[in-house]
């Protein structure tokens, strides 16, 4: 029987970019799924990025891996959010083709040296000595690796629910996984149930575009990966609208006197859903007195006349959908291709896991995406890459791969999760981020392709990355050695600026009430009356981020001031060995926690739900006072 350096079971987007990223590295890499026609399937929303999420797609791409090239080959409505905010909070997102999505990773992942593929489900693991070995299938069939990888998304023992109707399924049209979690609970893990769901898909060609919003995409669309950003080109797939609309009082109505009906709120469904994504029938009761709420209608496609109605997340009978959507406006004559659901689904609380997503009590073993308790494709894979670069850093001897809270919204992820576990599915936001200045999307480069290219990934990139930066330096240097002279006054005056005679360029363009496309025509303006071997190689993209990295200069020096002090206190090694129940003053609840979550630094000890400053003052003090010795 073949042998590999890693199994990845579950062909998802974590599972994706797992096997992807260890297969790049040259190792061999075998992915187990239950369905080949499935690899990368949305099973919700047909959109990658958006707040915060955006940002994560970026630093999976800076990583090494595939999802930024993934939608920026198949994407159909690009546009970038937040742009009315600070710099810092813009974040890309795009409608993809579901379709064309799927078989452009599945494509990509078939193409990749050292990556096997075998439609099959897996059933147990092979361990022995808390060591894993492999994994069986329920065809009895035994692979064996000194790594396994589990991605298993919403398919361990799921459960559909429609109303009362209830019936076994990883996603509609899917089996579900029933003999992996009784294994799991046999090895000693905690397995607790979550829940989410989806809306319902409508037809096109009945939807009413007369009594609709339109919502155009943006007319350049900025890209996800950098090997499209680094080369000026744009996304390649025609660009089509969406649409918004609303809901209506009658709606409110209809989701009120069928609440009972409801899977959720009829009993049928005891765990937790996402706060942060809530079901038509959570926002009726939460909101009881908002007249409507927002709904997206996305196309799925090109070549499908499907529409997912973003906003009416639903687990309410079939009929009742039916009511339901034809009281929102515009859609008074849809048609349901198919109906919306919610789901119920295993998971695996992530405290039982380590800062690299390998398991505590396995070793060798780790776990990624929906498994650990998150919601979202981007969550999932970036999860998934943290996993995979792990196993090969644990094949290579190097050291663990973690990112820090200030390096990565992937460092605060996979920090929050196995710090603070989860009770209700994970979301990420930018305000999960302490240090989200210099966590923008757009310097994700050159926050983390360092790491890729040291294992000899996407080293071409990594190159053309630093020649971009050394640019941004010569630029930034000529601004600011670039004094005003009466022809810039006069053209800042026309803008509305006011500027004086030995104002320097770059201090201009700092300015707060300065705006982006402001400062690229200045930068047009200075490229315009500049020497000739002035550097002009800026496009329009090397500009938008060029001017962030200027407006956010003095702001990111006193964010590093303050991460300095933060590692200085935070990144306290606390040592496996140390038993809390010896150090005193300790609360009782922050003694229980800390022995049971064992963290690994001072900083994840801060971070622990019910370990308060006052317990975390005391773990430093006995650390430095001798009576333990690092």
């Amino acid at each position: 029987m073949e042998s590999f350096k890693c199994i990845v079971v579950g062909g998802g987007h974590a599972g994706a970019e797992a096997a992807h990223i260890i297969a790049r590295a040259g190792f061999p890499v075998l992915l187990v799924t239950m369905n080949l026609d499935e690899i990368a399937q949305m099973s919700c929303n047909p959109a990658i990025g958006g707040i915060a999420k955006g940002h994560i797609v970026r630093e999976i791409d800076a990583l090494g891996g595939l999802m930024g090239n993934a939608i920026d080959h198949t994407g159909i409505h690009f546009k970038l959010l937040n742009r009315s905010k600070g710099s810092a909070m813009w974040s890309p997102r795009a409608q993809a083709d579901k379709a064309m999505y799927r078989l452009y990773v599945k494509n990509f992942l078939e193409k990749t040296p050292s990556l096997s593929m075998i439609q099959d489900t897996a059933a147990a693991l092979i361990v022995r000595d808390n060591i894993v070995q492999g994994i069986i299938t329920e065809r009895g069939t035994k692979y064996y690796a000194d790594n396994v990888i589990l991605t298993t998304g919403t398919f361990l023992r799921g459960v559909i629910h429609m109303g009362n109707l209830s019936f076994n399924g990883g996603r509609t049209g899917a089996s579900s996984s029933k003999n992996l979690s009784p294994f799991l609970e046999t090895l000693g893990f905690n397995i607790s149930r979550l829940k989410t769901g989806t809306p319902p898909r409508i037809h096109a060609d009945t939807i009413d575009y007369k009594k609709i919003e339109v919502q155009y995409p943006d007319e350049k669309p900025q890209p996800f990966g950098f090997e499209f950003e680094y080369s000026g080109q744009i996304p390649v797939q025609k660009q089509i609208p969406c649409y918004v609309t609303y809901t209506t009082v009658a709606t409110r109505e209809i989701v009120s006197a069928n609440l009972q009906k409801s899977a959720m709120y009829g009993g049928f469904i005891k765990s937790v859903g996402p706060r942060y994504c809530p079901s038509i029938e959570d926002k009726v009761v939460r909101f009881a007195d908002k007249e409507r709420h927002q709904i997206f209608l996305e196309p799925e496609g090109l070549d499908t006349c499907e529409v997912y109605v973003n906003g009416i997340s639903t687990s309410l009978p079939e009929d009742i959908q039916t009511q339901m959507v034809h009281s929102i406006t515009g859609l008074e004559k849809a048609k349901i291709m198919r109906p919306g659901y919610a789901i119920e689904y295993d998971f695996v609380p992530p405290t039982q896991l380590r800062p690299t997503l390998e398991t505590k009590l396995i070793q060798g073993l780790y776990f990624a995406g929906q498994i650990n308790g998150t919601t979202g494709y981007e969550e999932a894979a970036g999860q998934g890459i943290i996993a995979g670069l792990n196993v090969i850093h644990k094949i290579k001897n190097m050291e663990p791969f973690v990112l820090a809270r200030d390096e990565a919204y992937l460092g605060v992820l996979v920090d929050d999760l196995v710090t603070k576990g989860v009770e209700e599915p994970y979301r990420m936001f930018t305000s999960r981020a302490e240090f989200r200045l210099q966590l923008r999307q757009d310097n994700a480069d050159f926050r983390l392709m360092k790491y890729p290219a040291a294992l000899g990934i996407r080293q071409d990139l990594y190159d053309k990355m630093e020649k971009k930066y050394a640019l941004y330096a010569v630029i930034d240097k000529a601004l600011e050695n670039t004094k005003m002279d009466d022809a810039m006054i006069l053209f800042l005056k026309s803008r509305s600026i006011e500027a004086q005679k030995g104002n320097s360029l770059k201090s201009i363009l700092k300015r707060p009430q300065v705006s982006v496309e402001i400062c690229i025509e200045l930068l047009d303006y200075f490229h315009f009356f500049q020497p000739p071997d002035f550097p002009r190689s800026l496009n329009v993209t090397d500009k938008i981020n060029f001017t962030m990295d200027i407006k956010y200069q003095g702001y990111i020096k006193r964010e590093k001031e303050s991460v300095k002090k933060y590692h200085d206190a935070m990144d306290k090694k606390i040592p496996p060995s140390l038993d809390f129940n010896l150090i005193p003053g300790l609360k009782t609840e922050a003694r229980q926690k800390l022995i049971k979550i064992q963290p690994e630094t001072v900083g994840q000890a801060s971070r622990i739900s019910g370990v308060d400053p006052s317990d975390i003052d005391i773990i430093i003090i006995y650390l430095q006072s001798g009576k333990y010795k690092l």
